[in-house]
C-alpha cells in the first residue's frame, strides 16, 4: 500500500506497536510481565546466536524448548521470531525483518513466510476510520496496551461513538495529542488491563473464549442478573467482563459513564 493516506497500525510510531497477528496474546499466560520476560529473553538469544539464516533453525528449536508453549487457541501460531525492536523495549516486531538485519530479509523461514507476513493487514485496517486510527495512535504509548486495543474493533469504535454522540461531532485526532482529552481516553483504554470485573480465565480474551480447538463469542446473561442488556454491552465484552450480581453491572455502567461524562466536560472547556 503506497497511498499517502495509509496509516501503518502495526508499527505506527515510537513507543507503540502490535504483534497480535504473530500470536503475541495467544499464550495462555499473556500478562504483561510474562510476555515482556518471554520476548526479552528471546530477543537477547537472537542477537547473541543469529548471524545469518543458517543459525535460525537452532534458534527456533531452542526458543520453543525454553518457552512455555501453552496456548489459548491451538489454531493460531505463536511466532518464535517476535521480539523487541529497540533497546528501550518500547516496540515489538519481527526480528527477521530486513530493517532489523542490515537489509537482509529472513522472513522466508517463518511459519507464514515472507509474502504473507509482508502483505497481511488485520481487520482493524479496514474497519477503523482514519480518525479512529490516528486518535488511538496519539492516545496510547505502550506496546502491550496498544496491541490489545488496536485489534479490538468494538472497544475502539464504541468509545468514539459514545463521545461523538455526546458532543455532536467526531473529535479531530489532533485533540488527542496531549492534554486532558488524551488523559481521559488513555484511562478508558487502560481499563482493558485494569478492569475490576475482568475475568481472569486463561481462555478469555476480549469477547472471545476458547476451548483450545475453536473459539466462541461470549455473552453476558443479564436476565440472570436481573438487568436488561446494558447500553455498554459491547464494551463490557471487550473488557472480558464477568459479573456476579446486578449491582456489579450497575457499578460497571457507572465507571464507563463517568469516563464519557468527564470527556464531554473537558471537551467543552
Amino acid at each position: 500500500m503506497n497511498d499517502d493516506s495509509f496509516i501503518h497500525l502495526c508499527q505506527p510510531a515510537g513507543g507503540k506497536s502490535c504483534g497480535a497477528c504473530c500470536g503475541l496474546y495467544n499464550y495462555a499466560d499473556s500478562s504483561r510481565d510474562s510476555l515482556a520476560a518471554r520476548i526479552r529473553a528471546r530477543t537477547r538469544r537472537f542477537h547473541a546466536a543469529v548471524k545469518g539464516t543458517n543459525d535460525l533453525p537452532s534458534f527456533a528449536a531452542i526458543t520453543r524448548e525454553c518457552e512455555d508453549q501453552t496456548k489459548r487457541y491451538e489454531v493460531i501460531y505463536c511466532c518464535e521470531y517476535l521480539g523487541f525492536l529497540d533497546q528501550g523495549e518500547s516496540r515489538v516486531g519481527c526480528l527477521l525483518h530486513p530493517l532489523q538485519n542490515d537489509g537482509l530479509d529472513m522472513r522466508d523461514v517463518s511459519f507464514y513466510g515472507r509474502e504473507l507476513c509482508d502483505g497481511h493487514f488485520c481487520p482493524s485496517y479496514h474497519y477503523l476510520t482514519k480518525e479512529e486510527k490516528l486518535s488511538l495512535i496519539y492516545i496510547i504509548d505502550d506496546w502491550y496496551l496498544y496491541g490489545l486495543c488496536v485489534t479490538d474493533i468494538d472497544l475502539v469504535k464504541e468509545w468514539f461513538r459514545l463521545i461523538a454522540s455526546m458532543i455532536y461531532e467526531v473529535p479531530p485526532p489532533e485533540r488527542f495529542r496531549r492534554g486532558k482529552l488524551r488523559e481521559i481516553s488513555s484511562r478508558f483504554f487502560s481499563r482493558k488491563i485494569s478492569w475490576p470485573f475482568r475475568s481472569e480465565a486463561a481462555n478469555r480474551l476480549g469477547k472471545y473464549y476458547f476451548d483450545g480447538s475453536q473459539y466462541m463469542i461470549n455473552h453476558i446473561d443479564y436476565d440472570s442478573l436481573g438487568r436488561e442488556r446494558s447500553r455498554f454491552d459491547k464494551i463490557f465484552l471487550s473488557l472480558s467482563s464477568e459479573f456476579k450480581t446486578g449491582s456489579d453491572v450497575d457499578e460497571a455502567e457507572g465507571i464507563i459513564q463517568s469516563d464519557v461524562d468527564e470527556f464531554v466536560a473537558a471537551y467543552k472547556e
